[in-house]
């Protein structure tokens, strides 16, 4: 049989979705001879789900394919060792030799010409073994048992999922009167165990289903290393994919494990925009800044879902952070609403005035809500109310739109440095 390990290197193509998840095909050239050939590849992320290896070559049928990540330890060699000859070299310079019958943390215990000897870890210098034991690797391994119809150059692409690999965006919005200067970035987390040297990358907007598998991490995965902030310039493309959107990388990008990769994907552009006051109960009415995600209004392409932090130009031309809000995947032409924060300068009081029985089966409840605004300028506060069974709503001291089964909106004009009321009567039955 004859074993080979890779021969030369080829192109890497890495997915990612945006659930942990990325799809690894990775061309590569073998020299293989005619017959059986065993193929070990040992740059692999070392979260990879094994049951989803593929190997693809001209000329060369599969026999088997295994994930081997038996790595070593220094337990894993002393167990392998049991009832074994080893060599024990204590402090004092001496050498034991011996049949290694057990060991812990404390102790070691051999068989030696002398007895049974047990002596103490912190005693011992080093322990030497005559050989590695079949078996244990030291890195994560791809093991194929091919069979090649001729001998030669092969080239073969390996494909595999692995988790720990995940991708979102971040959108910076710096707000002015009616307008916000908008970008996108895309933030790449590579905590797969493997290094995507030279790659095209793809990235997957959408929720991909998966099925749920308890797995056991490979041994030496390090959880609680810190991402590497970076950079970087290139530019996606972006188009539709079966039921979701796909961003393709123009070039290339080095993917390092352990870092966090950031790549620009949508230019500052700026976009028309409205603020909302939003009074929904409570004491302050919330701000919110809405914009359509359409050409007209400056953008109009699919937004995949991630974090918009807003900022404002101070009077020193100083930007200060005014809030943020996470978006979900938006198509074109939706509308999207921002949260930044809460209206100091605008409070609201809401009041049930009044309850009446009319039946066994009809109540009325009379609502009293007060908006006062303490700014400069007169403001339109957009009041929501969320009713609830079968209601009807008997009088109103403002019109309102019905905007589904259970919610109902007013928009309430303000002065400056004014207060308005609103009141209606809403009849519910069951």
């Amino acid at each position: 049989m004859n074993i080979f390990f890779i021969l030369l290197a080829g192109q890497i193509n890495l997915t990612v979705y945006n659930n942990n998840l990325g799809l690894v095909k990775d061309v590569r050239t073998f020299q293989l001879k005619k017959g059986v050939n065993t193929v070990y590849v040992t740059d692999v992320a070392s979260q990879i789900d094994p049951t989803s290896l593929g190997f693809k070559a001209k000329g060369v049928n599969i026999l088997e394919q295994n994930y081997e990540y038996d790595l070593i330890s220094s337990s894993k060699l002393l167990t392998k060792y049991l009832n074994k000859q080893v060599e024990v070299f204590p402090k004092d310079g001496s050498i034991k030799r011996g049949k290694l019958l057990a060991f812990d943390s404390q102790t070691i215990t051999l068989s030696t010409k002398e007895g049974v000897t047990i002596m103490q870890q912190k005693e011992i210098t080093r322990t030497q073994l005559p050989e590695l034991p079949e078996g244990l690797i030291t890195t994560p391994t791809l093991v194929w048992l091919v069979d090649a119809k001729t001998s030669g150059k092969k080239k073969c692409e390996l494909s595999y999922l692995t988790d720990g690999v995940n991708w979102h965006a971040e959108y910076v919005g710096i707000t002015t009167n009616g307008s916000m200067d908008f970008s996108g970035w895309v933030t790449i987390d590579n905590k797969s165990g493997a290094v995507y040297k030279d790659a095209k990358l793809k990235l997957v907007a959408g929720a991909v289903h998966r099925v749920k598998r308890k797995r056991v991490p490979p041994p030496g995965m390090d959880e609680a290393k810190l991402g590497l902030f970076t950079t970087a310039a290139p530019r996606f493309k972006e188009r539709a994919f079966f039921e979701y959107h796909i961003y393709d990388l123009q070039g290339t990008t080095t993917v390092k494990d352990n870092q966090e990769k950031q790549i620009r994907f949508v230019d500052p552009t700026q976009v028309k925009t409205k603020k909302l006051y939003i009074y929904e109960g409570g004491k302050n009415a919330k701000v919110k800044l809405e914009f359509k995600n359409s050409k007209e209004a400056g953008l109009g392409i699919p937004l995949p879902m991630g974090k918009v932090r807003v900022y404002k130009e101070d009077i020193d031309k100083a930007l200060v952070f005014v809030g943020e809000d996470e978006i979900k995947h938006t198509p074109r032409d939706e509308k999207v609403r921002l949260y930044i924060g809460d209206a100091f300068d605008i409070i609201g009081e809401r009041k049930v005035v009044g309850r009446r029985k009319i039946t066994d089966r009809v109540r009325e409840e009379d609502i009293e809500i007060e908006i006062r605004n303490h700014k400069k300028e007169g403001i339109t506060v957009k009041v929501v109310e969320r009713l609830y069974g079968y209601w009807e709503i008997k009088k109103s001291s403002h019109k309102y739109e019905k905007k589904d089964a259970n919610t109902i909106e007013f928009n309430i004009k303000v002065p400056k440095n004014g207060k308005k009321k609103l009141t209606y009567t809403a009849r519910y039955s069951w």
